[in-house]
């Protein structure tokens, strides 16, 4: 019970915490909390398929750019209200990303994260020369409707749009569903052997994955307010999604926000110092040290903390 309520307790305070932010740091900050808020999304959105189901994504990217490029293209070139336009996005990043499972429901590790960088790479192809009238081609699309303006609105919505997105996953995988999605990244034959449907629970894991993905992608690209291939299907940015899940602690939701909020943060405190590619390097480095020191990531280490503490005051 102790722990249930310091969980109620803890999100209280996130979301608290939140809200005061924009009084407490300036502007600049609040823009980097908003690609910190962003990040979560999509590590959350990983962590619902890889953290939990060990069917490691290497083309997560894929899903997010489905629905970023799907909203973009309604709203700029058919001129279809935004409101609408992020529905329809959802709806057909989560086709795609059945499309992407069909074949690879029978395959795992290596290979599935093989199938998954495949697709990536085969959407970052295709958007720069199929119809390059309608995705703006290498140069991608600019001028495209954001949904506020400023920085502290800007913030407001991304910290609501990740703190419903996080809430809910983390109730959701708290239910039989989440336990048995467990259950497949531990031993799939054993999951098969107890009577579920393993390829039932796949399609689940990669639907929701896929969700909450095409949903962070459509808000990211009327956040920016423009696109690009390049920027978006790159290896860097699938390397940081990873590297932010396995910082804060795979399997846990809470623990890709914490991974994101300090990426983020330490990738912009290195710019001025590192301005290219060399920082990725940097905190590549700071994850496999934290990584071979507690592999459950900083989440591990505050709820270590925590029990420590709430022992010695039952004592």
């Amino acid at each position: 019970m102790g722990l249930r309520w310091f969980h109620f307790a803890a999100w209280g305070l996130f979301a608290l915490g939140l809200a005061l932010l924009p009084e407490l740091v300036s502007k600049g900050t609040l823009r980097t909390l908003i690609f910190a808020n962003y990040l979560a999304i999509f590590a959350i959105s990983w962590d619902l398929l890889s953290g939990r189901t060990g069917y490691i994504s290497f083309g997560h990217p894929f899903l997010i750019g489905i629905g970023a490029y799907t909203s973009a293209i309604l709203t700029k070139r058919f001129g279809v209200e935004v409101e609408i336009a992020i529905p329809i996005a959802v709806i057909v990043t989560m086709i795609a990303g059945l499309i992407v499972l069909l074949p690879a429901l029978r395959i795992r590790g290596s290979y599935f994260a093989l199938v998954t960088l495949a697709f990536m790479e085969l959407m970052y192809q295709l958007v720069q020369v199929i119809r390059p009238d309608l995705t703006g081609g290498t140069r991608g699309m600019s001028g495209i409707q954001t949904l506020t303006r400023g920085a502290v609105n800007g913030f407001y919505l991304s910290s609501v749009l990740m703190f419903v997105i996080a809430v809910a996953a983390w109730l959701l995988l708290r239910t039989r569903i989440g336990t048995a999605l467990t259950a497949l990244g531990l031993n799939e034959s054993a999951v098969e052997g107890s009577g579920l449907s393993t390829t039932k629970l796949k399609m689940f894991a990669f639907m929701a994955s896929a969700f909450v993905a095409g949903l962070g992608g459509a808000f990211y690209v009327h956040y920016l307010g423009s696109i690009a291939p390049r920027a978006l299907f790159d290896i860097n940015f699938v390397f940081t999604i990873i590297v932010a899940v396995l910082i804060g602690g795979a399997s846990t939701i809470v623990g890709p926000i914490i991974g994101a909020f300090f990426l983020t943060f330490l990738l912009e405190y290195l710019r001025p110092f590192l301005p290219g590619a060399e920082r990725y390097f940097i905190y590549g480095g700071i994850a496999l040290l934290l990584y071979m020191y507690q592999p459950k990531g900083i989440y591990a280490m505050v709820m270590k903390a925590w029990h420590s503490l709430h022992e010695r005051a039952t004592k």
